[in-house]
């Protein structure tokens, strides 16, 4: 477990920017070190917005980009193409700008796929795909991700895990599906905490006033039951990346005056 580490900017726009300048070098140090490097995406404004920004970034093409594997922190359960499904936002936000290697987009199962309406299918078959990436190094069935991002919603929920659901309670599943979810979709498929502690670094991304108190409550020493986001760590390093209106109720003794 790594003690969060918070980095605050001025607005959501530069903290894009700056977002996707540091996962640039993140990529490039792994593909360097390693060969390749693997990153899980999350959705959502500020997921969609960091991906846009590395899109527009010149230093994109510092990235290897048929080295590096992508996988998702979750997914709205439904049909292939659908527009709120967040590898179509990503696949329109940075994906089809790049040369990808189609092989090593692993997007998560949907609705009319192979494993029909049924997401806890879905999801066993997801965390299969995991468990055969992972090697002998990464000591468990999913791979040591180089970096994990997740958005943070105003009720702290990060990927599909929300407070006091069946999901964030999971201990040994790595992919489960999500029923009841209290935002719509109702029906998803997520990653599990397990699965996401996996990762070298994670990454938590929080912008605007209504992600203020998430913040506050998941930083303050919450149960990672009640406030997801708190049970989410990086066996190295654990960042939050936030704008200032998201970090406005945090005392400013958590973060260095340089960062905002």
């Amino acid at each position: 477990m790594s003690a969060p580490q918070l980095v605050v900017h001025r607005d959501k726009e530069l903290m894009a920017q700056a977002a996707a300048a540091r996962l640039i070098t993140k990529i490039v140090d792994a593909q360097a070190a390693r060969g390749s490097a693997s990153v899980v995406l999350t959705g959502g404004s500020n997921g969609n917005g960091l991906l846009a920004a590395l899109a527009a970034s010149p230093a994109r093409d510092a990235i290897d980009w048929s080295r590096l594997d992508l996988w998702w922190g979750d997914e709205r359960f439904l049909p292939e193409g659908d527009p709120e499904r967040n590898v179509t936002q990503a696949r329109e936000a940075l994906l089809d700008k790049v040369a990808l290697d189609p092989s090593r987009i692993h997007a998560m199962p949907a609705s009319d796929g192979p494993h029909g309406g049924d997401a806890d299918s879905a999801a066993a078959g997801y965390a299969a795909e995991l468990a055969a990436a992972a090697g002998p190094e990464d000591h468990g069935p999913v791979p040591t991700f180089d970096v994990l991002m997740l958005g943070v919603g105003p009720d702290t929920h990060v990927a599909s895990l929300f407070p006091e659901l069946p999901a964030v309670r999971e201990t040994e599943r790595t992919v489960v599906g999500v029923h009841g979810a209290p935002k719509p979709p109702p029906t998803r498929v997520s990653l599990t905490l397990p699965a996401i502690r996996a990762a070298r670094e994670v990454w938590l991304l929080a912008a605007g006033e209504d992600k203020a108190e998430a913040a506050e409550i998941a930083l303050s020493g919450a149960g990672e039951i009640q406030a997801p986001a708190a049970g989410a760590y990086g066996r190295s390093r654990t960042l939050w990346l936030l704008d200032a209106a998201a970090a406005s109720k945090l005392p400013r003794a958590l973060y260095p005056p340089a960062s905002a």
